[in-house]
């Protein structure tokens, strides 16, 4: 197969909340000589009850992209796999392969813009139940669309985040 699979939105699991503990426990331990804030779970598999594809998207909070550089190599240890996506606001990584995705782990300066956005959307998800149904409705019509083209799949939901976000009244980074 080349390329990444093709955009499959899987039934809520409950176990996602686990897998994430449990990994995120593993990724602790390499990333802290450049850990800076928590290590979160972000994305659809974390807000309970929505539908997702089954790949737990991690966020954990570094000082700065330079300086956690040294980290794309420490992380190889855990399987992850380094692409240079979006590399000027994140290193992102993919387990165990791009072929076969279980995890996403996204290392972005805490407390940037990017890191607010994703938590604040976080938020969004887990408190409004009619959110997750209009954003559960998009996914699905989304992944049918560009079943094969995972960047239009996620580019396309792009406006629907910035609206939930226009909507969202500043808090914490937390």
């Amino acid at each position: 197969m080349n390329g990444p699979p093709p955009v499959v939105i899987a039934p809520y699991d409950p176990a996602w909340p686990a897998m994430f503990e449990s990994e995120r426990a593993l990724i602790a331990r390499v990333l802290a000589p450049w850990a800076e804030g928590p290590i979160e779970h972000i994305g659809s598999t974390s807000a309970p009850g929505l539908p997702a594809k089954p790949i737990i998207d991690i966020m954990g909070g570094v000082r700065d992209l330079a300086s956690s550089r040294p980290a794309i190599e420490a992380l190889k240890a855990l399987s992850y796999c380094y692409f240079e996506y979006k590399a000027d606001v994140m290193h992102w990584f993919c387990k165990p392969s791009d072929q076969l995705r279980t995890h996403h782990l996204h290392l972005v300066p805490y407390g940037s813009l990017v890191w607010r956005e994703r938590i604040a959307f976080r938020g969004r998800l887990r408190a409004d139940a009619t959110l997750r149904e209009a954003y559960c409705a998009l996914k699905l019509r989304l992944a049918a669309e560009f079943r094969d083209d995972r960047e239009a799949y996620t580019e396309a939901k792009s406006d629907f985040i910035a609206a939930a976000l226009a909507q969202n009244t500043p808090g914490p980074m937390r």
